[in-house]
């Protein structure tokens, strides 16, 4: 990849970065449609975007724990099923012709989950009511699986399905989001390192940009109310992202 691109490569993880760490996610939707939009192969897109995953959940999860948002009695039974099915979604390798779609589909679905996230953000949390264990169990390990195929955390999926069950309140979500990707980031990076030979030469600097852009995106999300406008522009880029990747 010639240096002027990966400079704007490493501009736009900063910016996913900054963006979804502010709601609690670590940016791998944002990572993967970054390194999309420059043609990276697939088997390079999973496990650079989990490691920068790793990176921005492990601030994520620091940053809103010691603010009061997180829960992790709730998160504990998801985590149980999720952590070994991410692992094994890891293992999995998928085809470019299967890769691709899927992941156009992943992106797809969480700009319309940000989308839905933006309407309700004005409005109060209504009464919550933790789910029983065995729905979490089932939950989790679904979630996990489709984290670990795909190269994301799986809290794109698990944040505005707490919201519309009504299992936590919108404050924990963040917390509870950014502790779920981290556990499954880190088991869907270990299932993911059997099949992979090498990663790429700008990943260090990735990673410093997503960590800047995490240290700034979990300040604004503990001191500042998240903006709806953030997540409808999110949402667009994913929309743009998602096309290319099932078009292509």
């Amino acid at each position: 990849m010639p240096a002027l691109d990966d400079l704007f490569l490493t501009a736009l993880i900063f910016t996913a970065a900054v963006l979804y760490s502010s709601v609690g996610h670590a940016g791998a939707s944002g990572y993967l449609a970054s390194m999309a939009l420059f043609g990276l192969a697939p088997e390079v897109m999973r496990p650079a975007a989990l490691t920068l995953n790793i990176l921005v959940a492990s601030l994520a999860v620091y940053r809103y724990t010691r603010a009061g948002q997180n829960d992790l009695r709730l998160l504990l039974p998801f985590i149980v099923t999720s952590v070994p099915a991410a692992f094994a979604g890891g293992l999995l390798i998928v085809p470019p012709f299967v890769y691709r779609p899927l992941v156009g589909a992943v992106l797809l679905l969480a700009a319309i989950q940000f989308i839905r996230t933006a309407r309700d953000a004005a409005e109060r949390d209504s009464a919550t009511k933790p789910p029983n264990i065995p729905i979490a169990l089932g939950t989790g390990a679904g979630l996990g699986l489709l984290a670990g195929v795909t190269g994301t955390g799986g809290g794109i999926f698990l944040s505005p399905l707490l919201l519309f069950m009504r299992w936590t309140n919108t404050r924990r979500t963040s917390g509870i989001a950014a502790t779920f990707i981290l556990v499954n980031s880190i088991a869907g990076l270990a299932g993911t390192s059997f099949s992979v030979q090498a990663l790429p030469a700008a990943l260090p600097l990735w990673g410093l940009a997503a960590l800047i852009g995490g240290l700034l995106g979990t300040w604004l999300g503990t001191k500042l109310l998240p903006i709806p406008g953030l997540r409808f522009v999110l949402a667009a880029v994913l929309i743009v992202a998602s096309a290319k990747m099932l078009l292509t």
